[in-house]
């Protein structure tokens, strides 16, 4: 394969990649690493680090757009965004001193669990919930959307910020670790433990996946892991699909989304497992 076709699979791939992340909140990692990986043959952590790059790329993408439309949750954004950062820069830290074939491994088995996490039934539009929840009254982090697919107003409750906290540091080690955002953490956390309808979460997830990434970037580029040949095309690709993935999400259904969320994940991670433990 010449230079110039490198490069432009490498964008083409990290183009579906970028709309797949964008809809999903994943940050777009979730398929480029295994695409680098498994197709291209990239050493993962060359692949870790261009993802890195395109997490950031994705999430100035996509962020914008759903602020504007009222989709993303600003101050649960805010107080999650604490826990990611310290998770990530933790997670950047230890990247360094595990091997290749258990990050692999690591890998599918957090997409696994995603999956199955998210295959758990609850109401898509609203969180549904009474619970006590003091400290989201105090930080008022309720809210409410417009949901262009059923023409209507959706109100919700977040609950669960404690445990959403933890969740995310978890969630910002992953990210710094794998360089894939966390978002295959952070939407069933929000979604699940927090009841934030699943757009909303998609919608958060892509605004935080950025600070996220930074916070470990630069780790990562001073162990030389960032190849600018391999995350420019990646970076770029990204960028552009997560700015028409930003232009979707709203007009589909949350059913939908949570579909092709779970699809993907399952997909990747038997692919990723595989690799790791077959080599």
């Amino acid at each position: 394969m010449t230079p110039i076709e490198f490069v432009a699979v490498c964008f083409g791939v990290s183009l579906v990649a970028g709309v797949l992340g964008s809809l999903l909140g994943l940050g777009g990692g979730l398929i480029v690493i295994p695409a680098l990986t498994l197709l291209l043959k990239i050493d993962i952590r060359y692949a870790i680090g261009a993802s890195i790059v395109s997490v950031i790329a994705t999430s100035s993408g996509a962020a914008a757009a759903y602020v504007r439309e009222r989709m993303t949750n600003l101050r649960v954004a805010m107080v999650l965004e604490m826990a990611t950062t310290l998770g990530a820069l933790t997670g950047g830290y230890l990247a360094g001193r595990i091997g290749g074939r258990w990050l692999h491994v690591i890998f599918g088995v957090v997409m696994g669990y995603s999956a199955l996490m998210m295959l758990r039934e609850r109401r898509l539009l609203s969180g549904g919930d009474d619970r006590p929840a003091p400290w989201a009254d105090r930080l008022r982090l309720h809210g409410s959307y417009h949901d262009q697919a059923l023409g209507v107003e959706v109100r919700y409750r977040v609950v669960g910020t404690r445990i959403g906290l933890g969740l995310m540091y978890v969630a910002g080690i992953v990210s710094g670790l794998l360089g894939i955002g966390s978002g295959a953490l952070k939407v069933p956390a929000m979604d699940l433990a927090m009841r934030l309808p699943i757009k909303v979460s998609s919608a958060t997830s892509n605004f935080m996946i950025g600070v996220t990434a930074a916070a470990s970037a630069g780790l990562y580029f001073n162990r030389g892991d960032i190849d600018p040949f391999v995350a420019a095309p990646v970076a770029a690709g990204v960028l552009v699909g997560a700015t028409i993935g930003s232009r979707l999400l709203g007009q589909l259904k949350g059913k939908v989304i949570r579909a092709v969320f779970v699809a993907v994940l399952l997909y990747v991670s038997a692919q990723m497992l595989l690799k790791g433990i077959l080599g």
